[in-house]
């Protein structure tokens, strides 16, 4: 009887349950409450908040008043009935956890649930009672304020940009291009991650882990242990791969994990991309076409600060010209190695490069990965960060576990700004797993903007931003011991959030990090600069055992070999650039075999004339063009590196931690989001425009190009 009253009890309880998404949060903050969310509620808030946006539109076309910005713009923006944004803040969350923290049923969701969303999207812009009150408003209106009239420009234009000029015919057909690219997009990602955490390599002999560092060792013990295997366990998450590639002697392994990586997504099974990006390319092109451009890229570009085509092939073919003499002498260099090592008749091969490059640097500079990470300890490492971030906006972190996180790795923690006010909510999420898309990123599961309540006071609804990492897991033995290079993801996914927790607008989509995708880069790169300065290494980087600081030698090694393969790896974001913009440029209907297509697309930026693999392909795990915002838009890597060399120009001359030059960098670029051009921002800050040179300084290239930025 006891276990009958409390199943009635549950069953009670169940039926006064209210789906979380449908109420306050009543949470620290209003953050997310993951703790309460289960898989049911994400389908039941998609439909009640599909259902509250057509009502709200329903108000807004039937609005017997004359269209204004107030009556119409703004309803597109803000919620005038007292809703908060129920679909957004569902997608919001489901789409970030798809990348964070998925698992199969989650994705079979979201195959039900895209083709739905998209569809929903396509009913707004494409309803022409909306457009006409948004066209009226957009030819007369009241005198706006700049962001206002930058809200209005961007919804009108983005109602154009989605087809509502096009006629009924027009109008269909794009509805079933979209739909079709928004599930082939989503069906890349699910193969990529599937593809990508379904290999292991195994291993039960010891002597086949020769030059691997200890740390490497450890986290493969660690990862086999998890599986419930013996011996050592590698996988393709970045902090197993890199050293495996970096440091073992084992050249048939290195190939084997080698062409693991590089052949995702391209065997014959189910998680094949080939013919996905193949259409991808099609679509695209197609809805670029239906709009009026002669390609995707011309479309995309419009409203980016690179402007055209052209000007994209320009930044590439000078990059190429100032940095390619030096590549190829980079890797003249590790082939000497190489072949002094295994004989002069050593063809080098792929999987060897990483292998000699660090033998290399040990030989210059007598220095490597491993030596830095006793002094690279993850806690004292997001110490540093925190403090550089107090030291230049004078900006505080606390942890607050009640904050609710979707996975124990997460860290949720309270920024307040200098004069002690609460600023935002940062989530860090540091290390692989399972349902985790490799890289790293900067989400938000609450954007910045200026509510007015009902008794017309405001509020400045603060954000809440996350920066999601691979970074190396602790072991049994060791903390989490991190490399140079995964202290500069940090600092890149960091500048990102400093740009969402300073966002000061009244319109969230105009606030943080919507701005211009060849700007958004800058405030994350601006912060890598940091990485290599011995005033900023000398604030956290403690020997994890001793306590001792990092040594001045040590400093200087690392400054001295800061522009090693720096050319080489400016030619790789090069070439991604170039294939990326070879796919979006094509104005007929793309028919050619990817692989061969690929290696033509990128061929002038390579340095070795080795005749191209056909069992490798970089296009069907290119996430950045394929399933995320870079499509025509890869280059803005290396367009932003020429405003963040040239903004930290600035720095170095006035003080790396001088706080009036941070406070105008904050002013300026970092809370203004995308509420004016960026180059007006850019050059409010600087006091001009940007040139190459700064980059071509900071990485030791003496020649210099011209640039029409």
């Amino acid at each position: 009887m006891q276990f009958e009253y409390s199943m009635h009890e549950n069953m009670a309880e169940e039926a006064k349950r209210i789906n979380p998404f449908f109420e306050d949060y009543q949470t620290p903050h209003d953050t997310v409450p993951f703790d309460r969310i289960r898989l049911s509620d994400f389908e039941e808030a998609f439909m009640e908040g599909i259902r509250r946006d057509n009502e709200q539109i329903e108000k807004t076309i039937n609005n017997p008043e004359k269209p204004t910005f107030d009556n119409t713009i703004i309803n597109t923006e803000e919620d005038k009935d007292g809703y908060y944004d129920l679909l957004g803040r569902v997608s919001t969350v489901f789409f970030n956890l798809m990348s964070a923290e998925t698992n199969d049923e989650m994705d079979a969701l979201a195959q039900k649930i895209q083709p739905i969303l998209t569809q929903h999207a396509n009913d707004i812009r494409l309803n022409r009672k909306l457009f006409e009150r948004i066209q009226y408003v957009h030819r007369h209106h009241r005198k706006l304020t700049p962001e206002e009239k930058m809200l209005l420009d961007n919804c009108y234009d983005g109602f154009v940009r989605s087809g509502a000029l096009l006629d009924e015919e027009g109008k269909e057909k794009l509805r079933k291009l979209t739909e079709e690219a928004s599930m082939l997009s989503l069906q890349f990602s699910q193969n990529l991650l599937k593809e990508n955490k379904a290999f292991i390599l195994h291993i039960t002999d010891e002597k086949q882990l020769d030059g691997l560092p200890e740390t490497a060792r450890e986290a493969a013990t660690l990862t086999a242990k998890e599986r419930e295997m013996d011996g050592w366990v590698f996988t393709l998450d970045a902090p197993s791969y890199s050293p495996f590639m970096t440091y073992s002697t084992q050249r048939d392994l290195r190939e084997k994990m080698y062409m693991a990586r590089n052949s995702v997504c391209i065997h014959d099974n189910a998680e094949n991309n080939l013919e996905i990006c193949n259409r991808i390319v099609n679509l695209r092109r197609e809805v670029a076409q239906l709009l009026g451009f002669r390609t995707y890229a011309d479309y995309v570009l419009k409203h980016r600060m690179a402007s055209k085509v052209k000007n994209v092939y320009r930044l590439l073919d000078d990059l190429i010209d100032a940095y390619k003499p030096t590549a190829k002498k980079e890797y003249a260099e590790i082939e000497k190695i190489a072949q002094k090592s295994e004989g002069k008749d050593f063809k080098m091969e792929p999987w060897d490069q990483g292998f000699y490059s660090h033998q290399l640097q040990l030989k210059k500079y007598n220095l490597d990965a491993e030596m830095l990470r006793p002094y690279f300890e993850l806690s004292k490492v997001i110490d540093g960060v925190f403090g550089l971030a107090n030291k230049l906006y004078g900006i505080t972190f606390k942890e607050n576990k009640e904050i609710p996180v979707y996975h124990p790795d997460v860290k949720a923690y309270e920024v307040f700004d200098k004069d002690g006010s609460y600023l935002a909510v940062f989530y860090a999420d540091f290390h692989p797993r399972k349902g985790k898309q490799g890289g790293a990123w900067m989400t938000e599961y609450q954007g910045q903007f200026i509510k007015e309540k009902k008794d017309k006071t405001k509020e400045n609804v603060r954000p809440h931003v996350s920066v999601v990492m691979n970074l190396t897991k602790p072991t049994e033995e060791k903390p989490a011991l991190l490399t140079l290079g995964e202290v500069e993801t940090f600092l890149h996914e960091f500048g990102h959030s400093l740009h969402g927790m300073f966002a000061n607008s009244r319109f969230e989509s105009l606030s943080g990090t919507n701005v211009w995708w060849d700007f958004v880069e800058l405030p994350s790169q601006f912060m890598e600069n940091y990485a290599v300065e011995k005033e900023f290494l000398r604030t956290f980087a403690f020997h994890y055992q001793t306590g001792e600081p990092i040594p001045d030698d040590l400093i200087k090694r690392i400054v001295k070999s800061r522009n090693f393969m720096a050319a080489t790896a400016c030619l790789r974001q090069v070439s991604f650039g170039l294939l990326d913009m070879a796919y979006y440029t094509q104005k007929e209907a793309f028919t050619e075999d990817i692989i061969p297509f690929e290696k033509k697309a990128w061929a002038k930026a390579k340095i070795t004339r080795k005749k191209p693999r056909t069992d490798t392909c970089m296009t069907v795990q290119f996430s950045h063009i394929m399933a995320g915002g870079y499509a025509a838009g890869y280059y803005s890597y290396k367009w932003a590196e020429v405003l963040d060399a040239d903004a930290f120009s600035v720095f170095k001359k006035e003080g790396i931690f001088n706080q009036k030059t941070a406070q105008r960098f904050r002013d300026e670029i970092l809370s203004k989001g995308g509420t004016e051009h960026p180059m007006m921002l850019y050059k409010r800050f600087r006091g001009q425009e940007p040139t190459i040179d700064a980059l071509l300084k900071r990485n030791g290239i003496k020649r210099e190009v011209t640039s029409d930025k």
